[in-house]
């Protein structure tokens, strides 16, 4: 079936992480996406461990559904076929430090002008306004400087870094979204123009718990550890064999959960009453329940509370949750056969359409692997139009 974004062409000029993210989404659903690269080099990911037959195992996986190019930019040829393939693309996007785009031939103007429906998608750490504009950014930056890392980890300690690239990851899909919502506004209107997505904004925006006390109150969040701001109990707890996830801060679930693992007593505790008396008491409540929890395993705690419908979950390492029957039928694991890898498995698509479902059409490319058929067909373009 065809993707969504078919016939939608992309040239994607990122490196490492949030740009190619964003640019392997769009490519997900469709859209042909041309990746830009140095001659004999390559995306900086090319070189990331683990290797597989010497090709990069991060840059396979979320440079998937991509077809790649060698261009030096300052090569004026280069610069040229550069140009002409932006000429006639739909979405051109780049994670450059504010500046060097400009720099180098390629920055919004100079785009815009040669292509004026053009949607031209800009990631960078700090964004391109601001008196932070110039500087790079890299997720371990945007986490520290957003408050993600003072509301991360034990309620003592130090700063602790979330250990996914969460600022990348999460500016790579708000890339994805500006552009989507630029496309529809040029469907209405024709016109093109710069969408401004930054590694910080984007770790700020999801501290909406954090913003909403701070906004509130006037004062600094706690650290909770496995707290929740507004609900409890709403955390991990040990068991006899593991960890149990268990969401029960709705009245109901809550004495449900107190029947089920024999602590009845609680739920007339005046400690405990309500989900706000809950909530502010949430460090003691969560000592006075682990001990019930950790004698039995967590298969048992699971299916007594999941029974009743009470939200929870056993605590999997990415082991046991990519062999999960659930993510394999929900398509979360797609097979691939790269050229020099040979056959593996890659992350499949969470966005699911029912007309127009993306997928993983093709493995990530070698360096340049498209060179030769991408020249190909802008010649053909060219020669099209001057007939």
């Amino acid at each position: 079936m065809v993707g969504a974004l078919d016939k939608l062409v992309v040239i994607d000029f990122t490196n490492h992480l949030s740009g190619p993210y964003c640019a392997m989404i769009l490519a997900d659903q469709g859209a042909d996406v041309i990746k830009v690269e140095r001659p004999g080099k390559g995306d900086d990911l090319r070189q990331s461990p683990p290797h597989v037959n010497g090709e990069g195992a991060p840059f396979m996986l979320w440079n998937r559904n991509k077809r790649s190019i060698e261009l030096d930019l300052k090569n004026p040829d280069d610069l040229k076929t550069a140009k002409e393939l932006v000429k006639t693309a739909d979405v051109m996007v780049e994670n450059f430090r504010p500046g060097v785009a400009e720099r180098i031939g390629i920055g919004y103007e100079t785009m815009a002008e040669l292509n004026p429906s053009l949607i031209y998608c800009s990631i960078s750490g700090f964004g391109q306004t601001g008196p932070y504009s110039s500087r790079g950014g890299f997720d371990l930056v945007a986490q520290a400087m957003s408050g993600l890392m003072t509301i991360n980890g034990p309620p003592e300690g130090g700063p602790y870094r979330i250990p996914i690239a969460i600022s990348d990851v999460a500016a790579g899909m708000n890339g994805a979204i500006g552009i989507l919502t630029a496309l529809q506004h040029r469907n209405k209107t024709g016109e093109g123009q710069q969408v401004d997505v930054s590694l910080l904004d984007s770790a700020l925006s999801m501290c909406v718990y954090e913003a909403a006390n701070v906004f509130a109150t006037g004062q600094k969040p706690e650290r909770l550890g496995q707290g929740h701001r507004g609900s409890a109990p709403y955390q991990i707890f040990p068991t006899k064999d593991g960890w149990l996830a268990l969401g029960a801060s709705q009245q109901k679930f809550w004495e449900q959960t107190c029947e089920i693992i024999g602590a009845d007593n609680l739920i007339s505790d005046p400690r405990f009453l309500e989900k706000k008396d809950r909530v502010a008491r949430q460090q003691e409540l969560a000592a006075i329940l682990a001990p019930y929890f950790q004698k039995e395993n967590t298969k048992h705690w699971f299916e007594k509370l999941d029974a009743l419908g009470i939200p929870c979950g056993p605590v999997m390492d990415h082991l046991e949750t990519l062999s999960d029957p659930h993510i394999i039928a929900r398509e979360m694991i797609a097979k691939v056969h790269h050229p020099k890898a040979g056959s593996g498995r890659t992350l499949g698509t969470p966005i699911k359409l029912s007309k127009t479902p993306g997928g993983v059409r093709r493995a990530a490319p070698t360096l340049g692997e498209h060179n030769d058929e991408v020249r190909d067909q802008l010649r053909s373009k060219a020669k099209g139009n001057a007939e």
